[in-house]
C-alpha cells in the first residue's frame, strides 16, 4: 500500500526518487518553487530544460536532477486561474496525470508534488487540492508508488491536504 503524507517544508531538500516542478510553459526557471529548483539544482538543469523546448500547460517533461536530492524533475505546468471557465481544472489534472505517467515509465518509487497553480497562478487552493489528491490517488494503483508526498510551502495549504486526505474527502 502507498504511503501518502503532507509535508509542510521546501521541495528541494526532500530524499525522494522524483519531485514535481511548478514550472511555467518555458521551462526556464522562474519564482516559487519553480525558481527554488532551479537554484538548487545547479546550472545544469536549465541546460537540460533549454534542450525540452518548453511545454505545453496541462503536461509535464522531465529532466534528471542533478544537484538536487532526488533522480528525476517532472517540470508540470499548471493552468493560470481565469475564473474556472477556461479548462482550468481539466489542465491541473492533466498536470497530475502525466507526472503520475511519468512516474510508471522512470519507475519512481517516491514522489513529492507541490500545489500546482496555487502560487502565482492564482488557482484556488482547496479546489487544486481536491483536484491532485483525486488525480494521484485514482492513478495510484497503476504505478509502482510506495510514497507520495503533498509538499507545502505554507501552513494554510499543508492544512488543506491533511484535511482531506484524513476525511477522504477526494
Amino acid at each position: 500500500m502507498t504511503q501518502i503524507e503532507v509535508v509542510r517544508g521546501d521541495i528541494t531538500k526532500l530524499q525522494v526518487d522524483a519531485i514535481v516542478n511548478a514550472a511555467n510553459t518555458s521551462l526556464l526557471g522562474g519564482g516559487g518553487v519553480d525558481g527554488a529548483i532551479h537554484r538548487a539544482a545547479g546550472m545544469e538543469l536549465l541546460r537540460a530544460c533549454e534542450r525540452l523546448g518548453g511545454c505545453l500547460t496541462g503536461s509535464a517533461k522531465v529532466t534528471p536532477g542533478f544537484e538536487l536530492p532526488a533522480e528525476w524533475v517532472f517540470h508540470a505546468v499548471g493552468p493560470v486561474w481565469n475564473g474556472g471557465t477556461h479548462g482550468e481544472d481539466t489542465k491541473l489534472e492533466g498536470c497530475y496525470s502525466r507526472c503520475m505517467e511519468l512516474a510508471r515509465e522512470y519507475d519512481v518509487k517516491s514522489i513529492a508534488f507541490p500545489a500546482i497553480s496555487t502560487g502565482v497562478y492564482h488557482f484556488p487552493r482547496q479546489r487544486a487540492a481536491r483536484i491532485a489528491v483525486t488525480t494521484v490517488n485514482n492513478q495510484l494503483e497503476a504505478s509502482n508508488l510506495e510514497r507520495v508526498i503533498f509538499c507545502c510551502f505554507d501552513e494554510m495549504t499543508a492544512e488543506i491536504y491533511t484535511r482531506l486526505l484524513r476525511n477522504h474527502r477526494i
